[in-house]
């Protein structure tokens, strides 16, 4: 006898559906809470041996680690293959009918499995999206600053915004109406808050770039800095599951998708289907390729000539989830060792 279970996860409750393959009994039902002690408490009333399936949505994580943990075989299902096996037609859609549609797909041996990365890996992945978002909000309220100056006729200062010079300017609110000031001051604070949060990640993201194996190999490709290694070492994960370095492109959602049929055909766009955070670091440490000094410099020139300078950082990288592809995917077991 074995249980065949498929889990949708959302923040309220986890619905299940469940199969005895012995009995061919069907078992569904909701846990609510969706908490972790609440989800262990079902696993512990749950017969074995038994193997689940959850989609690698927001909340996989604290369902897979208590079914490791409970000794339970569970497998992560990757979301948009998951959803495109229900093919063209549309129907609708609820918690139940995901529920049994992913157990269907386990049973059946059609699931589209995600890798389940390491302890280290989703930690690492915190952190960067984190810095991420940190940065983010960083460049939203120095764009806000532009846009304050801009709106009363005051040129914007040339080169850093927050060297000490340009600054004090700022703070002085020369030809800045009466409230401007007081807007600009409290970006300029924001920032400094930005900045002090943002530090100590960026140090310690950087440590680990340099101790770590795979991402110490990343950091010898042209471009690549400590951020950006980390990130791509964290979401590309384990390069040995991609069977060729066209998969690694795919994963990154860089390649270029395209619909025809008969003599008609749209025109290319990126799939972005996968993680964003890496393409974000291929993006970053692809652009690097502008320098007259970068070894893609004359391919890069090549392709802004013609396409613009976007579509040719993107064609760097990539080149450069292909070099990194095959890099981890020659340290074998090395590539995902703790730092």
């Amino acid at each position: 006898m074995t249980i065949v279970g498929g889990l949708d996860v959302h923040r309220r409750q986890v619905t299940f559906d469940c199969l005895d393959s012995a009995t061919g009994q069907v078992r569904r039902g909701r846990i609510a809470p969706a908490t972790r002690g609440t989800f262990r408490s079902w696993l512990e009333q749950l017969p074995r041996p038994a193997v689940l399936a959850v989609e690698g949505c927001t909340g996989w994580r604290f369902i897979v680690e208590e079914c490791q943990a409970a000794g339970v075989d569970v497998q992560l299902a990757e979301p948009a293959d998951t959803a495109a096996a229900d093919g063209p037609k549309h129907r609708a859609k609820t918690d139940r009918a995901d529920a049994r549609k992913i157990r269907e797909l386990l049973a059946d041996g059609r699931l589209p499995q995600s890798w389940i990365p390491p302890q280290q890996v989703l930690e690492m992945r915190a952190l960067l999206r984190l810095y991420k978002d940190l940065r983010d909000e960083h460049t939203a309220w120095v764009q806000r600053i532009h846009a304050t100056l801009f709106h009363h006729g005051v040129p914007a200062p040339a080169g850093n915004l927050l060297a000490d010079d340009q600054r004090a300017r700022l703070v002085a609110g020369d030809g800045l109406s009466p409230a401007a000031p007081q807007a600009v001051l409290t970006a300029l604070r924001t920032l400094d808050a930005l900045d002090g949060e943002m530090a100590p990640l960026r140090r310690q993201l950087g440590t680990f770039a340099r101790r770590q194996p795979g991402c110490a190999v990343l950091l010898q490709h042209y471009g690549v800095g400590p951020i950006t290694a980390v990130a791509i070492w964290a979401e590309l994960g384990d390069a040995r599951r991609f069977s060729s370095s066209r998969q690694a492109v795919r994963h990154a959602g860089l390649d270029v998708t395209v619909y025809s049929s008969d003599d008609k055909r749209s025109p290319g766009r990126l799939a972005r289907q996968g993680p964003p955070l890496l393409r974000w670091a291929l993006f970053e440490a692809a652009k690097c390729a502008g320098r007259p000094g970068a070894p893609d410099y004359a391919h890069y020139q090549q392709v802004k000539e013609r396409c613009g300078g976007n579509r040719a950082a993107l064609s760097v990288a990539r080149k450069l989830v292909r070099r990194a592809h095959h890099a981890l995917r020659a340290l074998g077991d090395e590539a995902l060792i703790p730092a």
